[in-house]
């Protein structure tokens, strides 16, 4: 059990320390609004990435093949949505005149916790490289995750704990930025850039 945790925990900061259009989402997004938004949308993909990997546990290479042959339509679908949200922030940052922080008001639909929850889970879910990632690991690694629900059920624990661990670090680093970049001038700032680095690792997701 405690070996099969820890391929989890292995498996779980494997795909969630690279970082990409989604963990420079959730900075971008803890920055403007609030750690409580941040960490709903880490544990969001947290979730995402814990449910992949109970199908990878439960279906192995036979659902990762089969989820791999619309690899392409769902990384242009979640590419796609990125690339909007970046939009849609950088917009809002350009034509707030309010003079208050730009903070909720260009978060878009994410600001709320529910809503930045259940986006960010469904952003993860489009991606299929992770299930095809955890069916690997747990193809190739038989010998890490003995063939009983104990060890399943420890290994999904890991890869949960371990995305959600690096998720809501990122969603801390997020807040500490907020918290510096006070005032409309660098929250704006902040959602410029983080718009032109979303948009950009979206647009390389896209090209493959």
């Amino acid at each position: 059990m405690i070996t099969s945790l820890l391929a989890g925990l292995l498996a779980g900061y494997g795909i969630a320390i690279p970082v990409g259009a989604i963990g420079a989402l959730i900075v971008g997004l803890t920055a403007r609004t609030s750690l409580r938004v941040g960490a709903s949308a880490a544990l969001g993909v947290a979730t995402a990435d814990g449910l992949y990997a109970i199908i990878a546990v439960l279906g192995g290479a036979a659902l990762a093949r089969a989820i791999e042959t619309f690899a392409t339509p769902l990384r242009w679908v979640s590419a796609a949505i990125l690339m909007l949200i970046a939009l849609r922030t950088a917009l809002g940052a350009l034509h707030d005149g309010s003079g208050s922080p730009a903070g909720a008001g260009n978060a878009g639909r994410l600001g709320h916790p529910a809503r930045a929850y259940v986006g960010l889970l469904g952003l993860t879910l489009l991606n299929p490289m992770t299930i095809v990632y955890f069916g690997a690991l747990v193809v190739g690694g038989q010998a890490a995750i003995a063939p009983s629900s104990t060890a399943q059920v420890a290994f999904v624990a890991g890869a949960f704990t371990a995305s959600a661990s690096w998720q809501l670090l990122l969603a801390v680093g997020g807040s500490l930025l907020g918290r510096v970049l006070t005032g409309p001038a660098g929250q704006r700032s902040t959602a410029l850039v983080s718009s032109v680095v979303v948009l950009v690792l979206a647009g390389a997701l896209l090209l493959g």
